[in-house]
């Protein structure tokens, strides 16, 4: 049941464009009917069940669309430069699909130096809170939502002496990977020598 629980937890997240592992495990075992949450996956096993089923049913639109966001995700980078950004989520992954959009944090004090730069830059954008865990503090950061290019693009907003902490989404989960401009191009060489990857490095 758990393995079957991460494959349709993984169809749903390539096919529905969920990116919420909690959310799409959770509709998995409604369809299958599961109740035991003693079989529920790890968000690891999502993820390599996600793996497989791009690489087998999604292929080259997949691989050519995570090429489109790192590649926009490296130009985001560049411009956000003054404020310490980092890439993040299904695109750093390499798990990013159809519907993925980009996931950024920057790390600055200067929020009204970046608000300006997207006044400037004539971005409208869309913003609410949302908590992370700094080790196993609680923090609310500021969700920016905007459109780059006409792709999503969501950017939360850290203090900057948060970037040299631990960062995660629950109080029990997983630190949150993220990679600067450097690691980025350097991961992108790597996918371009081997004809394009669906998957990261273990350390980025």
């Amino acid at each position: 049941m758990r393995s079957r629980i991460a494959a349709a937890a993984a169809r749903i997240m390539a096919e529905d464009g969920i990116d919420d592992f909690a959310l799409a495990k959770r509709k998995a075992a409604r369809t299958l009917g599961a109740t035991d949450t003693h079989a529920m996956p790890g968000n690891d096993e999502v993820e390599e069940a996600l793996r497989a089923y791009q690489m087998l049913y999604q292929g080259s639109e997949q691989r050519d669309r995570l090429d489109q966001l790192r590649e926009a995700a490296l130009e985001l980078l560049r411009a956000l430069a003054l404020f310490r950004p980092y890439l993040t989520g299904p695109v750093l992954a390499g798990t990013a699909g159809r519907y993925s959009g980009i996931d950024l944090q920057v790390f600055t004090d200067d929020t009204k130096g970046l608000e300006l730069f997207f006044v400037n830059q004539g971005l409208s954008t869309e913003g609410r809170e949302q908590r992370y865990y700094v080790g196993d503090q609680p923090r609310s950061a500021s969700m920016i939502r905007l459109d780059w290019d006409d792709l999503p693009v969501t950017l939360a907003v850290f203090n900057a002496t948060d970037e040299r902490s631990v960062l995660k989404s629950t109080i029990g989960g997983r630190a949150i990977e993220r990679a600067g401009l450097a690691a980025l191009q350097a991961l992108i060489s790597a996918d371009a020598a081997l004809g394009g990857s669906l998957y990261k490095p273990a350390e980025v």
